[in-house]
Parts: C-alpha cells; structure tokens; sequence
C-alpha cells in the first residue's frame, strides 16, 4: 500500500467535494480508511507545494507521480471517480 499526497486549498470549492467524495468512497470501500493520506494545503505549505509539478487544486501525487489534478469544471461524479482511481491504486500498489 502506497502514501497519497493530496494538496489543496481550504477554500477551494473543488477541494471541498473531494473531501465530501472521499468520506463516500471510504463509507463504499472500507480498504481506502487503510490508505495513509498527506494533506497538504498548499498556501501555508508552500516550500512543499513547489516541488510539485501542478496549477489546480485538489491535486494527488503517490511516489512523485501525478495521479489526478482538478481540472475547472469538473463535477462532482468525476472528482469522486478521479479520486477512486488514485486510492485504488494506492491501495494495490
């Protein structure tokens, strides 16, 4: 099982359904509570931000490697699936 950083921004409304997200995934999945998560707000973190290659927000990385960043517009349903593709992954790996 492998570490996910997420970096995100406490008033990002993006960032908001993805904790919202995540707490149904874990509610479906019980093996994601067992994935160990870094979250990172990347305004008071920012010596930690930039040494990642993102622009948006909510952004997971596992390992250096970009998983999943936010894109504008996404909803809901794509955040949430995003989100269950990383923590699978993170899961397996």
């Amino acid at each position: 099982m492998k570490k996910l950083r997420i970096f995100y921004l406490e008033s990002c409304p993006y960032c908001i359904k993805a904790a919202d997200a995540l707490k149904e995934l874990k509610t479906e999945n019980p093996d994601f509570e067992k994935v160990e998560t870094e979250w990172i707000e990347e305004s008071r973190s920012p010596e930690t931000a930039d040494n990642y290659n993102y622009y948006y927000v909510p952004s997971i990385f596992c390992d250096d490697v970009k998983l999943y960043e936010c894109s504008p517009g996404e909803d809901y349903s794509e955040i949430k699936r995003r989100f269950a593709a990383a923590f699978r992954a993170a899961a397996e790996g």
